[in-house]
């Protein structure tokens, strides 16, 4: 039995209910423990800081707002007045890519179409493939001299056409040493061509072909190349290189702009200007055409490195730059014909070829080193001494005696030409040119 019922606080400031037994021992039955004024309090402070919060981003929202409105009502009013900030971004319109238009603009962004076929079709007929027949002559181990017919490829590009000729541009080195050329045109016709005009230090050469030498089928085959201006170009644009790659016939390359006025050194030693691209440039291109997206000649291929670890590196001789020499070289008159034998114009003087091997013992340059040089001939009066090195004859470079000799065979007695010598001066060579007047070859001789 309950005896009776007692309340007390308890120290958290609630209430404890427990009841007495008979026997005096007490028992708890319920606790009520309401919260306290602290916890109350806290209550209150977290409701505030939210409406304060609440109220804080109010007030943000506000003022953001109305400074995004003022800052477009001022771009408004710079572009004259016109609202902007309701009006619809506007949509790129995307170009119509069934045109024959070879570059494309996309809004602010203008991009390549790599399908050039209409421009490689229109340009083709300007070019044409060479072949240089030469013989190679040098001594044997034993110390026996021998010789060898060889064949090496090259490029070319129809410039121009006299009443006589057509022209066409190629390098010298395509044509140095030759005993003939045959020029392979777009109809797959084959003409004999023959040397007009060369620049050695340029690396061009001008080549002709008789008119009487092309059919007439041929004639309205082929088409004269149009000249660009390689002075205007900049890097990354688009290029097509067209040659007579690895001499397997005309083919095509595409690339890239990949520097300007890149001073290279050639296997000879010499030095050019070159552009450099990474349209692919293999042996047989060299006197082939560099092309810009309309189609015109910017350059003439003349170099590549060839090493493993150089790729997608090419080079062609700016065209600005070799319009003058190619312009000077269309005025040579053409040299057909050999001269009869007592007609053969003559220098007089012993030669002998620079070999590599000397070059490097002796530090002579490349050439046709004079040996002797005989008295009261035209050497003698035109000025060339023993020790010149012969380098050019005409124009033309020369790098063995039979090289010389063979220029020599086009040339009567009483002709005038230019011959450069390398002259050892003040401790090293230096280029002199002087004008022979060719004698006749004595009797016997």
């Amino acid at each position: 039995m309950y005896e009776n019922d007692i309340y007390s606080n308890s120290d958290n400031g609630g209430y404890s209910a427990y009841q007495t037994e008979g026997n005096g021992n007490q028992r708890t039955d319920f606790v009520m423990a309401p919260d306290s004024g602290k916890d109350k309090k806290k209550k209150k402070g977290a409701f505030r800081r939210i409406l304060l919060s609440m109220t804080m981003g109010l007030l943000f929202g506000l003022f953001a707002g109305a400074g995004f409105y003022a800052v477009q009502f001022g771009i408004g009013r710079i572009n004259g007045g016109q609202e902007t900030l309701a009006d619809e971004p506007e949509q790129p319109k995307l170009p119509d890519t069934t045109g024959e238009s070879f570059l494309k603009s996309v809004s602010n962004i203008t991009y390549v179409n790599s399908d050039v076929s209409d421009v490689v079709e229109e340009v083709m007929p300007a070019m044409v493939s060479i072949v240089n027949n030469y013989t190679q002559t040098g001594t044997t181990f034993w110390g026996q001299p021998y010789s060898q017919q060889g064949a090496s490829s090259g490029s070319g590009i129809i410039v121009a056409e006299n009443e006589n000729e057509l022209l066409i541009v190629s390098n010298n080195h395509v044509v140095q040493g030759m005993d003939s050329l045959d020029v392979t045109f777009i109809d797959g016709s084959v003409a004999q061509a023959y040397i007009k005009g060369t620049d050695a230090d340029m690396d061009l050469a001008v080549i002709a072909v008789p008119l009487e030498n092309v059919s007439a089928q041929t004639k309205s085959a082929i088409t004269i190349a149009t000249m660009g201006d390689s002075d205007s170009l900049k890097l990354g644009m688009p290029v097509i290189a067209i040659g007579n790659a690895l001499g397997y016939g005309q083919s095509v390359t595409n690339g890239i702009i990949s520097a300007l006025n890149r001073e290279m050194t050639m296997d000879d030693g010499s030095t050019g200007i070159f552009i450099q691209t990474n349209a692919a440039i293999n042996p047989g291109n060299s006197g082939g055409a560099l092309l810009n997206i309309n189609g015109e000649v910017i350059g003439i291929n003349s170099n590549k490195i060839a090493a493993s670890q150089v790729e997608g590196m090419g080079y062609a001789i700016p065209i600005s730059s070799a319009s003058p020499i190619i312009a000077d070289l269309l005025e040579r008159q053409t040299r057909t014909d050999k001269v009869a034998d007592g007609e053969v114009g003559y220098m007089g003087i012993t030669m002998q070829d620079v070999t590599d091997q000397i070059t490097q013992m002796l530090g002579i340059p490349g050439g046709v080193y004079v040996y002797d040089v005989t008295e009261d001939s035209a050497a003698e009066q035109a000025g060339i001494r023993k020790g010149d090195v012969i380098v050019k004859f005409d124009g033309q470079k020369v790098s063995t005696r039979v090289e010389l000799k063979k220029l020599v065979e086009y040339y009567k007695a009483g002709e005038t030409v230019s011959v450069t010598v390398k002259r050892f001066t003040d401790g090293e060579y230096e280029d002199v040119e002087l004008e022979v007047t060719l004698g006749s070859r004595p009797e016997g001789q």
